[in-house]
């Protein structure tokens, strides 16, 4: 977007409302005051660098965490407006920080099109630090004001001379402990979004920084924007054709931009974002790309003879298997539905993509027919596998419908009925699953042991993932049904625990499961109904006592705290098979007393997820070999 001839000084910076309603209900302007909400500062902030950015003004944004965990983040815009604000009597940078809802995104004066939530940054992530120190660059001057959990401390001051061309704005904050329950930044975090938020503003640069302990530094610039992107989530896959689909155009006061490009896998991977923020729950935009890819795939398939008169047209689940793509719009005043205002509602964005994607892949297709020709083959074997899962799916469903819900037969069921009392576990092998049933508690805990490494999911169509008896086990117990039959109403319990030993295999086994619960049945995760059990990896006995530890830490606590000597007698668990049934239960099945870890997944990450997913679980050993190089020193009781 080139730089428009709007005015933005003081007098542009609208005032709406008081900031103490911020301190008292941070929850209403970030989402949480939880680590998710700490970060959301960082954003709040880089937002407003980035508005600058598509108004053509700045093209480099830095980010340093300190180590202290305050964050500066600097840019090289037009700097925020110094000139006083006539209707508020104190400088326009004062009042973006000082007064809430102010800024120049409201009343379509100094931006055109912004990101940011609600506009609100600057005086929201004031509001809710310790101190924030403002410094801009403005006609040779430096200017700096310092506030304290959104009070002034002094007025707007010249504190020295820069370059007359110099221009930009530095931020420095410290989120406030009274208000967040975490104030440690986490660099991956920080590192996704920003890496996003380049991928979505094609040649600006930004750079992160983290000075604390491991000194780290990323620089993110990709001149080929959401083409690059979606590079970059088939890096661990193999692509089905070179380029990479691009479509761009403007309607209805709608910008458009569209990258695609099929690979082999079966899952899809598409992502929508509304002036620089993902939308997980979809909305118009999606709506219309896939109506575009819908129709456009079909009329070229019909008048090309790659579907033949009697054959049925592909479905839009079809032609979007192995799919990656980014639908990004930009649009002056987007209305969010959902409670969490995360699906986008304007019509208007529907029409747009519809109709720019439709002209612009029409053009590609009748220039590049064997790429057309590669995806419409593929489509045609995904509606065959899937008619084939659907006759799968309709037989259990006949069955089930004939027997009233017949179980599987290796499931050791609880007696009560209500799930919200019942937990399932999930266990690999028979020895262990015999243990479990032993130590269980009947009337609250079922028990379904699992034969060998279930089906790798990231690499098989539907139809061989229903014909799989393991998955079909857990399906059945589950009770929700998978896809469009998913009906979390049903779900039978309300825990579902993969208990695997704890080491290579056993974490390889819960990879596995985690994939075939995230492709097949999200919700479980959203809603947090799924879990890790922990068993310990060290008995200690001594003096005829025992002890569990679950890590190595804990095992040097406990034997510096019954003395270090030849008394103790260590115990180091392969596998849960060595344990027997009481052993089990004190340690990893007793409510009272055992550890799970709950799986949760960020919405604002899906991509990362996605991709990390399909890193570990995909066919391409390269990304694998780095990923787990990268993160290898986060891995502790390794045993090969």
């Amino acid at each position: 977007m080139g730089a428009e001839n709007i005015e933005y000084g003081a007098d542009q910076i609208q005032i709406l409302e008081g900031l103490e309603a911020v301190r008292k209900r941070p929850g209403m302007y970030i989402g949480s005051t939880s680590s998710r909400g700490l970060h959301h500062l960082v954003y709040e902030i880089v937002d407003n660098a980035v508005d600058e950015a598509l108004a053509g003004y700045c093209d480099e944004i830095t980010v340093t965490v300190h180590e202290d965990n305050s964050v500066t983040v600097t840019d090289n815009g037009r700097g925020i407006p110094v000139g006083i604000n006539h209707k508020a009597g104190i400088p326009a940078v004062e009042v973006v920080f000082t007064i809430l809802h102010a800024g120049g995104k409201f009343g379509g004066g100094g931006y055109k099109v912004s990101g940011g939530l609600h506009g609100v940054g600057a005086s929201v992530v004031n509001a809710l630090s310790e101190w924030l120190e403002v410094t801009i660059y403005h006609e040779g001057k430096v200017y700096r004001q310092r506030y304290e959990r959104g009070n002034t401390i002094y007025k707007l001051k010249v504190v020295g001379e820069c370059e007359p061309d110099k221009t930009g704005t530095s931020i420095i904050f410290k989120p406030d402990a009274e208000v967040f329950e975490e104030t440690v930044y986490d660099y991956d975090i920080l590192k996704q979004r920003l890496r996003e938020m380049a991928f979505l503003t094609k040649g600006l640069r930004i750079i992160l920084k983290d000075e604390r302990e491991e000194k780290k530094e990323k620089v993110f610039h990709y001149d080929g924007g959401i083409k690059e992107f979606v590079s970059y989530l088939n890096r661990s896959k193999t692509e089905l054709y070179p380029e990479v689909i691009y479509c761009c155009g403007e309607k209805d006061g709608v910008l458009v931009e569209v990258a695609m490009q099929h690979n082999d896998s079966y899952t899809e991977n598409s992502y929508g974002f509304v002036n620089n923020i993902n939308t997980p729950e979809g909305g118009t935009h999606i709506v219309g790309f896939r109506n575009a890819l819908t129709k456009t795939f079909n009329d070229y398939a019909r008048k090309n003879k790659l579907l033949k008169d009697n054959e049925a047209n592909l479905s839009g689940d079809d032609i979007r298997e192995g799919l990656a793509a980014i639908i990004s719009v930009k649009i002056e005043e987007p209305q969010f539905e959902g409670q969490t205002k995360q699906k986008l509602g304007n019509s208007e964005a529907r029409g747009a993509v519809d109709n720019i994607v439709s002209n612009q892949l029409e053009i590609f297709l009748e220039q590049n027919p064997s790429v057309a020709k590669v995806i419409i083959e593929k489509s045609v074997l995904a509606q065959r596998a899937r008619d084939a899962a659907r006759k799968a799916r309709d037989l259990t469903r006949r069955k089930s419908a004939l027997e009233g819900m017949s179980l599987p037969g290796k499931l050791a069921d609880c007696s009560d009925k209500d799930p919200k009392n019942c937990e399932i576990y999930i266990v690999e092998g028979d020895s262990a699953g015999g243990s479990a049933k032993t130590a269980r508690n009947r009337v609250t805990q079922a028990i379904l042991p699992l034969r060998g490494k279930i089906l790798n999911v990231e690499k098989a169509r539907l139809d061989k993932i229903y014909a799989n008896k393991e998955i079909k086990a857990m399906i059945t117990a589950f009770g929700t049904g998978i896809h469009e039959d998913f009906d979390i109403s049903k779900l039978r319990y309300h825990k579902i625990i993969i208990m695997t030993d704890a080491d290579v295999d056993g974490a390889h086994i819960a990879t596995l499961l985690l994939t075939f619960l995230y492709r097949f049945m999200p919700e479980l995760i959203k809603q947090g109904y799924v879990y890790l059990a922990q068993p310990p990896l060290y008995k200690i006995e001594k003096n005829k006592k025992v002890w569990y530890a679950y890590s190595d830490e804990e095992l040097n606590q406990i034997l510096t705290e019954i003395g270090r000597d030849n008394n103790n007698k260590i115990q180091r668990y392969k596998g849960l098979g060595e344990m027997d049934a009481d052993q089990l239960w004190e340690t990893t099945m007793d409510p009272e007393q055992r550890i799970l870890l709950r799986v949760t997944m960020d919405e604002e990450a899906t991509s990362e997820i996605d991709l990390i997913f399909t890193t570990l679980m995909g066919d391409k050993v390269e990304p694998r070999r780095e990923f787990i190089e990268e993160n290898a020193r986060y891995v502790k009781n390794l045993d090969i």
